[in-house]
């Protein structure tokens, strides 16, 4: 492009060419909008890929959109590029026929020439190639051949790598450098990964740590497992050689390590607890040494029975040196790593390297001053000089970095990440003291045993030396021995670095991997769980952990959270250096193991094959013996199994032997959901059901059913397309339903051809047959136009309709008005429910008992002279409902409004069918007559209303049921025996033409549908509430004109005597089967249930009981039970219904002082407009009663209840809902008080006061304080006046959380804001606006008691308790982390009285 000169002198394009670049620009793109454009017409194939080759990935999609002109190797590069894996080392096939035939990755024929469906979404599966995992592609920088991996220069990253579903990895130890391309296939590697089994990476590092430790492999290889002597589960040595020889053999990415954690004795959990890597080396050494000593096994060398320590064990001397005589005090002790401090406590700056770390754990300590040596030679005390010597360095010398440290400032674990250089190669001669090696006691010494055998620790040996249970050996230094020196030469004594154990994180939780370098090829390798990957130098430099900075005493807090924790070291001799084993060079016993291994992980492979070519899909059979209903199973059957022999699998898996034969048998495609028979698959018996299904699938969008059928019977043939038809009968005579016709139609057909299809299935005429549609929930449609298609019509996959034909004048009628409309509605609207009736009536030994047949029980006493009179006057109301249904059903043409005159006393008519026997067992149902005639009757044969369940509905029964949360609670409320559950109490049996009861929808009987429906003046109306009534909280049972507002409808409702399964009811609670219309209100449903509980509506409650066996009280009487559906559970429970205005409210008492505070006592109703003194008298007697309690009513009070926190007092002049805001089911707390009542005004403030005394460790009871306003100093003035302290030295500080606001005496001193710098209470961070807060004080000048250790433990533990007996939470108590242990017995003894 030209350039010419600005006025600034700056080149810049000249205004023609810039131009000319902008028009070029403007034609490239043009250019490329009309590719897209052409490309847009061309039809495009949607292919969707199952990637089958990793577990993670087998859920997972590709998805690509290609036009139908791209060929089959162009779809094989587009796959390989969006799965990043490597073209020509996967397979393609088709995941949806039944030959899963391979694609072509070299074709160049289109993919509609291949078989693909523009349009349409076409099914692949991406799987291996010749038994092989496809490889992973790798960027340009670092593919998998270049010699890019040994460039130092490269930015790599070897650290932690981000692992899908594992926890305590976190982004923040991932590096932007990062990419999944720098992992290597094992082909690539030679190596195999650990799988990580949650937090089990400290695990698999030291796993993999000891796998490429030669000498440790070709040790476990050699000892041979002698299974007569052990259970292979539970040895740790076998497991080992089993997961050693996975590692070396297998051709997997990674392998599971589940078999050697079951070893251990671990379960599951474990797999998610943090452990650190070098305490897990030494737990899993010691069990190692213990199980070997155990197996007794003499065919090895010494080194397998005691491998660990011939491998990791070295000694070293403790000792003390007098400096005046020279006389030394000593031990030997052993140990497997050395623990280097990366920073000595109370410095600065961190030690720079690993030899000067060993410099430092060497150097010795002048014991002077205050800490002199008593010398046993010169009988005093002595300056000396205490220090560690080494005397012998074991064959792999581990170097444990203690980068865990504590910070005593924050009182926390913090990580050490500073800086700490590691040599490749580390000489161990100038560790050696030269005078040790010239001194005879260093040649005399004897180990004396550890206390911590197999461990060193500078800061133990150094302060506990003394106390050691090792007995110190003074040896004179004059003294000789010709014993034989430990030590090599100096020049032997080289080691060279062969692991290195990283640690990414922080002290709370991190994540361990481990860099490798393998005796083979000298190659660095890191092991990161399941991912192996070539490393270099460079990396193992970055784990020295620190910055580029000083090592300042904060360079740690700004370092990298990446770096080494453990160093292992091999010691550099020939005559030791071993190599790997090598698979012909196995024992005899190890390649029978691989053998092993080989076969069952070719049975795992053939196993994976046959699951990823089984078909597995829901299988129904309507069995002809169990109960005749529908029963369910999965099929799993091989894609290459024929129909026929799927057919035979589905016989034996629905046990059909021997009930049906197998020829009368066959497996059709059903649509559960639609009860939808899709079609048939007449001869294809020998299709495969890969073919058949669509592809191989755990889960269809389809089932199959086993459909059966008589000898004599032919298999109707399904055909697709065709719709399915479930027929119902309707008899207008007999009001009966019939059990479904099933039928199949095309959806073409016309409503003409569809009738004469019913009428060749069910013998009824064509001509006066009237069709209705059920296209939804009561949502029918009469079909009367005879052209109209099916389709049309709205009819799909499965279709209910109802039939009628006769010649009534019904026909004559409007669909909405006809009888056929009518019994269709309450068909449809009709729930069954089981109700629980209450046992014994409140306050009475009277019961209502009546038998079946009219028989009648004898009843308690008490009720005897009026037993006869209550049955006469309930068999008079059943007469009355008789004589009156059967008035109504002669009369069945009249209009609707004649028929709403007619029974207007009545809620419901129950109608006998004209068929009927007299002498039948199933009699009509008493269903409410007029309740107030009925209950003033009742009240008046039982002698008035005097006692007794008929009572005046205002008595309040004593003992009164509670309500939602309370139900479980204790009760001290009886409930009336009742067993009016005759067969004069049942509805009528209506029969069809075969005297049997017709099923119908919602597991109704034909019967089900007998009599009345909704008067049409109230049709349609929208139920609507009352504003009043809703705000009360219940609705009122009656209108304005005391009429009762059932009165309005009749709705279909029925009961019938029903005996529970479990034989529960039987003596006990009586039960009955109620089959209501789901639109009658739940006024009208207790009315209706009046005659079989035995008192009136007002006197019990409804309680329906959900899933979980919780029960809610129904309060809403104008709410319907539509919520309500079949099957549903109500409980009755006796006690006063509310009215309007009232509410139930639950009463607890107050307890400021108690362990519990909160206790209930009653259930009682408050009343709008009513004074709290008055619910006070109301009370009163009710806590006498139920509680024993006898109180004045000046000597307690009500006040508000939120959760468990008091709140404001009612003084006794306020009114409900005037000055106090009322809910239904409200909770109020009494408190009886201690002298008269101190609160007079709403003005005042309330406030609950507890003292704090530190010099005591104590918490003092609670003190109520009323102040006359806000003010904090007033507050103050009212506790130094009750206390005693003076005003100055008072500090007060707010409670927290839920009263009483508990805290640990440990804690309250230094964690409450004491003291808070506000005037007034009501702002932040008080906030005391209301009564009750809790407010804890104390004397400023007093100081804590002094504890020892001992007796401090001693009140955590009963601060503990106490805090967890209120339900507190102890937030003093650290988290306790679970120890880690290796069970040598299989696993750990749990003790019974451990949670």
């Amino acid at each position: 492009m030209e350039m010419v000169p600005s006025e600034e002198n700056q080149l810049v394009p000249k205004e023609g060419m810039f131009w000319s670049c902008r028009q070029s620009i403007f034609n490239e793109m043009k250019k490329r909008f009309s590719q897209i454009e052409n490309a847009s017409e061309e039809p495009r194939v949607l292919c969707i890929v199952q990637d089958t080759t990793n577990a993670k990935t087998v859920n997972e999609r590709l998805t690509l959109n290609l036009p139908a002109s791209t060929t089959l190797s162009k779809l094989f590069e587009d796959v390989a590029h969006k799965a990043s894996y490597v073209n020509g080392t996967f397979d393609l096939a088709w995941g949806k026929t039944g030959d899963m035939g391979s694609l072509d990755p070299s074709s160049e024929t289109s993919l509609t020439e291949s078989g693909f469906e523009p349009g349409k979404r076409n099914f692949l599966q991406l799987t291996d190639k010749d038994g092989e995992q496809p490889q992973i592609a790798s960027d340009e920088s670092g593919t998998a051949g270049s010699s890019g991996l040994d460039d130092s220069s490269q930015e790599r990253f070897i650290g932690p790598l981000p692992r899908d579903g594992t926890v305590g990895c976190s982004s923040d130890y991932s590096s932007p450098s990062y990419s999944y391309s720098s992992i290597l296939n094992k082909s690539d590697t030679g190596y195999v990964g650990l799988v990580n089994q949650a937090m089990t990476c400290y695990l698999n590092s030291l796993l993999q740590t000891l796998f490429m430790t030669p000498e440790f492999r070709n040790a476990l290889y050699n000892w041979e497992f002698e299974e007569s002597e052990e259970d292979p589960v539970t040895s740790i040595p076998y497991q080992l050689q089993r997961l050693f020889l996975l590692l070396q053999t297998s051709k997997k990415r990674a392998i599971e390590t589940t078999d050697v954690t079951r070893s251990f004795g671990w379960d599951s959990s474990e797999a998610w607890q943090q452990h650190d890597v070098q305490e897990l080396c030494r737990v899993m050494f010691d069990a190692l040494e213990q199980k070997w000593k155990q197996t007794e096994q003499q065919q090895f060398s010494p080194l397998t029975a005691d491998l660990i320590n011939q491998l990791y064990q070295g000694k070293l001397k403790d000792y003390v040196r007098c400096l005046e005589c020279g006389y030394e005090s000593w031990r030997i002790d052993t140990y497997l790593d050395i623990p280097l401090v990366i920073r000595p406590f109370g410095a600065s700056q961190a030690y720079g390297s690993v030899e000067e770390a060993l410099q430092a754990f060497v150097q010795p300590e002048t014991l002077d001053g205050a800490n002199q040596y008593f010398c046993e030679r010169c009988k005093k005390k002595c300056d000396a000089r205490k220090g560690l010597r080494f005397l012998h360095f074991p064959y792999l010398l581990t170097l444990q970095l203690k980068r865990f440290d504590f910070d005593y400032t924050t009182m926390h674990r913090i990580k050490l990440n500073d800086r700490m250089s590691f040599p490749e190669e580390l000489d161990m001669g100038p560790f050696i003291d030269v005078e040790d090696e010239k001194s005879p006691q260093t040649e005399s010494c004897t180990d004396s045993g550890a206390e911590n055998e197999g461990s060193c620790h500078s800061d133990q040996m150094s302060n506990d030396f003394s106390a050691d249970d090792g007995v110190d050996e003074g040896i004179c230094l004059d003294s000789a021995s010709s014993t034989e020196r430990v030590l090599k030469p100096k020049s032997s004594l080289t080691f060279e670095l062969f692991s290195v154990m990283v640690h990414s994180g922080s002290a709370a939780g991190g994540h361990y991997y481990a860099c490798i370098k393998s005796f083979s090829d000298g190659q660095w390798y890191s092991f990161n769980d399941q991912h192996v990957s070539k490393i270099t130098q460079e990396d193992i430099r970055k784990t020295y952990g620190g910055s580029s900075g000083s090592r300042g005493y904060y360079s740690s807090a700004f370092a990298s959270s990446t770096n080494a924790y453990m160093l292992i070291y091999r010691l550099k001799d020939p005559s030791r250096n071993a190599k790997y084993l090598d698979c012909e060079d196995f024992p005899e016993h190890i390649k029978h193991l691989v053998q092993r291994e080989k076969e069952s992980e070719e049975q795992e492979k053939r196993q994976r094959e046959i699951e990823r070519n089984t078909c597995k899909i829901k299988l129904f059979c309507m069995h002809p013996v169990k109960m005749m209903a529908m029963m369910e199973n999965k099929l799993e059957v091989h894609k290459d199994k024929t129909l026929r022999e799927a057919t035979e699998m589905a016989y034996k898996l629905m046990e059909l032997d021997g009930v049906v034969p197998l020829d009368c048998c066959r497996l059709v495609k059903y649509d559960e959901f639609h009860e939808y028979l899709e079609r048939s698959y007449e001869g294809e018996d020998d299709t495969p059901m890969g073919l058949l299904l669509g592809g191989v699938k755990s889960s269809y969008m389809f089932d199959l059913l086993l459909e059966t059928r008589r000898a004599e019977q032919v298999f109707q043939p399904y055909k697709p397309g065709e719709v399915m038809v479930k027929v119902h009968v309707v008899d207008l005579k007999t009001d009966t339903i019939a059990p479904p016709v099933s039928i199949r139609a095309y959806l073409n057909q016309s409503i003409t051809e569809f009738k004469q299809l019913i009428a060749q299935a069910t013998e009824l005429s064509a001509e006066t047959m009237r069709v209705v549609l059920e296209r939804c929930y009561n949502d029918l449609r009469l079909l009367y136009v005879p052209n109209k298609t099916l389709k049309a019509e709205g009819f799909f996959r499965s279709n209910k309709v109802f039939v009628e034909s006769s010649e009534s004048p019904d026909h004559q009628v409007t669909f909405t008005d006809s009888l056929l409309w009518k019994l269709l509605d309450r068909h449809g609207n009709t729930i069954r429910l089981f109700v629980s009736l209450p046992v014994q009536s409140p306050g009475t030994n009277r019961t209502i008992c009546q038998k079946v047949g009219g028989e009648t029980e004898e009843c308690s006493e008490g009720s005897k002279g009026n037993r006869n009179s209550v049955e006469t006057i309930l068999e008079e109301s059943t007469e009355k409902l008789k004589n009156l249904s059967l008035q109504q059903q002669q009369g069945s043409s009249t209009s609707d409004s004649q028929k709403s005159s007619d029974t207007s006393d009545f809620e419901h008519i129950e109608s006998p069918s004209p068929s009927q026997e007299p002498d039948s067992s199933s009699v009509s149902a008493v269903v409410a007559v007029d309740n107030r005639e009925l209950e003033n009757r009742i009240r008046a044969a039982s002698g008035g209303s005097g006692g007794g369940a008929y009572s005046d509905p205002e008595t309040q029964f004593p003992g009164e049921e509670r309500s939602d949360s309370e139900v479980n609670n204790d009760r001290s409320t009886s409930s009336v025996d009742s067993d009016i559950l005759s067969s004069s109490h049942s509805s009528d049996t209506l029969c069809n033409a075969d005297s049997g009861p017709i099923q119908l929808a919602n597991g109704l009987d034909s019967h089900s549908i007998t009599s009345s429906r909704r008067s049409k003046a109230n049709e349609g109306k929208k139920e609507t509430w009352d504003t009043a009534e809703e705000d009360s909280g219940t609705d009122s049972e009656y209108d304005e004109n005391g009429k009762s507002k059932a009165e309005s409808y009749y709705l279909y409702f029925r009961a019938e005597p029903y005996a529970q399964e479990d034989g529960s009811g039987e003596g006990g609670q009586k039960c009955v089967l109620v089959h209501v219309d789901k639109r009658i209100t739940l006024s009208a449903f207790k009315q209706n249930l009046e005659p079989f509980v035995g008192v009136t509506s007002t006197q019990f409650k409804v309680f329906r009981i959900y899933a979980n066996n919780q029960e809610f009280e129904s309060v809403r009487l104008n709410e319907t039970l539509s919520s309500f559906s079949d099957d549903n559970k109500i409980t009755i429970r006796l006690g006063r219904a509310l009215k309007k205005g009232e509410y139930r409210v639950k009463v607890y008492q107050l307890l400021v002082n108690d362990a519990e505070p909160c206790k209930f006592l009653v259930d009682t109703v408050f009343a709008k407009g009513m004074t709290v003194k008055q619910s006070k008298e109301e009370l009163m007697p009710q806590l006498k009663d139920q509680c024993k309690l006898d109180l004045n009513i000046d000597k307690f009070r009500l006040r508000k209840k939120t959760w468990k926190n008091p709140g404001t007092v009612f003084l006794d002049y306020h009114v409900y809902e005037e000055d106090i805001n009322i809910s239904s089911n409200w909770e109020v707390f009494l408190e009886v008080l201690d002298g008269p009542e101190k609160m007079k005004s709403m003005s005042q403030l309330a406030v609950l006061t507890r003292r704090w005394t530190p010099a005591q460790m104590k918490l003092e009871p609670f003190q109520e304080v009323v102040l006359e306003s806000s003010s904090v100093e007033e507050l103050k003035e009212k506790l130094s006046e009750i206390s005693g302290i003076p005003l100055e030295n008072l500090e007060f500080a707010k409670g927290r959380g839920t009263f009483p606001c508990d805290i640990s005496v440990l804690e309250i001193h230094q964690d409450l804001d004491w003291n808070p710098k506000v005037s007034t209470l009501n702002v932040w961070p008080l906030y005391i606006c209301d009564d009750g807060a809790v407010v804890f004080y104390r004397d400023s000048t007093e100081e804590p008691m002094e504890q020892s250790e001992d007796e401090r433990n001693e009140l955590m533990k009963k601060e503990s308790s106490r805090l967890l007996k209120t339900g507190h939470r102890v937030s003093y108590s650290p988290r306790k982390e679970k120890a880690l242990k290796i069970y040598l017995d299989g696993g750990p003894v749990k003790d019974p009285g451990q949670d």
